[in-house]
């Protein structure tokens, strides 16, 4: 069965009892990891005992196929219904998971943590279509869903946070619950669990030496015309372990965001509603420069530059060049760009 994002937190809070078998897949690592987690506890309540959890890795299936059905026959010594996991799994196991769904062992619950599984995947395609499988996908964070899990996790710390500190934190945060939780438990070490009120210098204190970071610096400094700042930027991003293809992206969605404002604002909307009604919000302390920018990027400019960074994206997985040079020069591209339109103005 396919589980929509609307009904995702309610089968983990009570899994399909049909379900021998749940696929936890998804681009989301981190949030992969903490919902096969959870569908385990609703087993098991200590993932650490030997008699009731056991872990398959991909390649001790492959050596041995029949062990998946083998474990899940099993009887656990202290009584009680078991778990078996299987880890990084991809369309190799879904033969072997077939094989077992069509006459399933014992009573044992399966839950395999795979990655960002195409719609064609085999394995993604058994678990949707099966009666007795379920899929759950694990996307990124909306902006909404972000503030609900700061919120909880600091609640759970005694603490409150100011709006703009939120703002904030929803900006460089989300591409991994995983990373979420722990730069918010870094955040809750610096200010002090019950310390009251988190304010937006506790969090550049904190968290403004990420990757991501990095990388918006260096791409708000291409929209801006800031060739000097590009370099600096990228260089920090690139020694904190950023990806080249990981830049490209954060500067894709950047430039379409500008895009889709200037193309409102190209059919007579005002620019400050406009601006006021992205979502996700945009940070308090940036609005002017963004602003700034839109007059630097009209729509046709921004079509050409979004362009140009796909190709980049292409360039970096496909040539085989240095893909840190290959965004490097894209973003100075960009930046000569913007820089060439403010002389003009």
């Amino acid at each position: 069965m396919k589980v929509p994002p609307a009904r995702v937190e309610s089968f983990l809070a009570k899994p399909d009892p049909l379900a021998r078998a749940v696929l936890v897949y998804g681009p989301d690592a981190g949030l992969v990891r903490e919902r096969a987690e959870r569908l385990c506890r609703s087993v098991v309540a200590d993932l650490n005992d030997p008699f009731r959890v056991a872990e398959l890795s991909p390649a001790a299936l492959r050596e041995a196929p029949s062990r998946l059905s083998d474990e899940a026959a099993q009887i656990a010594m202290t009584g009680g219904r078991r778990v078996i996991r299987l880890r990084e799994a991809g369309d190799a196991a879904a033969e072997i998971l077939d094989a077992f769904l069509d006459a399933p062992a014992g009573d044992a619950l399966i839950v395999i943590e795979a990655g960002d599984l195409p719609p064609r995947s085999k394995l993604r395609a058994l678990c949707e279509a099966a009666e007795n499988a379920a899929a759950v996908p694990c996307y990124g964070d909306s902006s909404e869903s972000l503030e609900s899990v700061i919120h909880a996790h600091l609640r759970g710390a005694g603490l409150r946070i100011a709006p703009d500190a939120l703002d904030y934190l929803t900006q460089n945060l989300g591409s991994d619950r995983m990373i979420t939780r722990r730069e918010l438990e870094k955040l809750i070490l610096y200010v002090g669990a019950g310390a009251g009120e988190i304010r937006l210098e506790d969090v550049e204190a904190c968290i403004g030496d990420s990757a991501a970071h990095s990388v918006d610096d260096a791409v708000i400094a291409a929209a801006d015309g800031d060739p000097k700042g590009v370099v600096v930027a990228l260089a920090r991003a690139f020694l904190e372990g950023e990806t080249a293809v990981g830049v490209v992206r954060t500067a894709q969605r950047y430039f379409q965001r500008l895009h889709l404002v200037a193309g409102q604002i190209a059919a007579g909307a005002p620019v400050e509603r406009v601006v006021d009604g992205l979502r996700p919000k945009l940070f308090w302390k940036l609005r002017a420069r963004f602003i700034a920018q839109l007059r630097q990027w009209p729509a046709p400019r921004l079509a050409q530059a979004l362009e140009r960074l796909t190709m980049a994206e292409i360039a970096c997985k496909s040539t085989g060049m240095p893909g840190e040079a290959l965004v490097t020069r894209c973003l100075l591209e960009l930046a000569g760009a913007a820089g060439r339109r403010q002389r003009k103005n």
